[in-house]
């Protein structure tokens, strides 16, 4: 949205989240109400099963069934240029055609590689039901993805993925960025930062593992160190930290990077996902050095050993972190490097260069 009216285009926003865009970005917006669903751990499984059995993926389901409202909303209307976020719109495709010349998804994730990760992730049943839905969102990839005109990912990686699915379907690699921030000051304390939505299941399968594996034998060996995690809807990983001592859960905060910027490492513990990380790049911004997974730092250019340290076992992850608490001269290089990436590549408008090449607004009558 940005982007498009940084070059001089009108912009109308249609979701189905209630939002408040800032004055003047926008000329029209239309929100559409998603019906309440229930959020306890029985209505959640209940409802997944349903989906597995009826055979469709859950956002796809939980999104689905809005033609009518989308096309009052959009009536009488003509754009150059259509925006569909997430695949998780993607059955919606043939209905924008008829209000766009063209029509561009951006590929947040790969829905199906999504799906896999978590299934080799998770142990049974939770592996059968996430391998049916990678199942299931692979067919709409193959069905839909050709019907759009264009597909923006956020790495090479998912540009090679999507070529499979859609062969001949034009790709612009688009990465994930943050906004413009300039280097946080303040002193730092003796904490390891977790960030994310908690409510986001592989969070939730990273701060499990972390607690189980990991933080056990760094607060044995650290008595001053405490593991914060920041980000909304701490109840969905209460459960998992129960009983573990010098954990904090900050709930909702108004600036992430601030807070990432006073922890001494950030861990980035994540067995399954797809797309690329924000997490790393808010670190980066904030100047703190990074431990992650293999799969938690997929798509992103960083270098083992010169922007973060990867580990994927829980011994390689636990002498990782100590490694950064105990070596100030390795943590100073990764929080120069790891910023000196964020300031070239991953804020809004260094990432615009993707788009420039990719002309996608060359019909917007600029």
């Amino acid at each position: 949205m940005e982007y498009a009216a940084h070059h001089g285009a009108a912009v109308d926003l249609l979701t189905f989240a209630p939002c408040s865009p800032p004055p003047g970005a926008v000329d029209r917006c239309w929100h559409i109400p998603l019906p309440a669903n229930g959020r306890s751990l029985p209505a959640r499984v209940l409802r997944n099963a349903g989906r597995f059995v009826r055979g469709v993926p859950p956002l796809i389901d939980r999104l689905s069934g809005f033609e009518s409202q989308i096309a009052a909303a959009l009536q009488g209307q003509r754009y150059d240029v259509i925006f569909v976020e997430h695949f998780w719109l993607g059955p919606y495709v043939d209905l924008l055609r008829s209000f766009g010349e063209s029509v561009i998804c951006d590929l947040h994730n790969v829905e199906s590689e999504f799906f896999h990760s978590l299934s080799r992730a998770e142990a049974w049943p939770g592996s059968l039901a996430h391998r049916r839905f990678a199942g299931l969102s692979e067919q709409l990839e193959r069905r839909y993805l050709p019907r759009y005109s264009r597909a923006l990912v956020t790495s090479e990686r998912d540009a090679e993925r999507v070529a499979g699915l859609a062969p001949g379907l034009p790709v612009t690699v688009f990465p994930n960025t943050i906004p413009w921030r300039l280097l946080p000051q303040g002193s730092r304390e003796r904490v390891v930062v977790f960030s994310g939505n908690l409510e986001y299941h592989p969070n939730q399968q990273a701060v499990a593992w972390f607690g189980r594996e990991i933080w056990p034998g760094l607060r044995k060996d650290d008595a001053g160190l405490r593991w914060r995690l920041i980000g909304m809807n701490p109840e969905a990983v209460r459960g998992s930290v129960a009983g573990l001592d010098r954990v904090e859960l900050t709930g909702a905060v108004e600036d992430a990077v601030a807070e990432i910027a006073k922890g001494a490492v950030a861990v980035v513990p994540l067995l399954a996902g797809s797309g690329t990380r924000v997490k790393i790049l808010e670190a980066w911004a904030a100047g703190t050095p990074v431990v992650s997974t293999r799969i938690g730092a997929e798509g992103l250019p960083g270098r083992d050993g010169e922007h973060f340290l990867l580990a994927d076992s829980a011994p390689e992850f636990l002498a990782a972190v100590q490694r950064l608490l105990q070596d100030e001269a390795l943590a100073t290089k990764l929080r120069a490097t790891g910023r000196l990436l964020y300031e070239e590549t991953f804020h809004r408008s260094a990432a615009w260069k993707h788009l420039d090449r990719s002309r996608i607004l060359d019909d917007c009558g600029k």
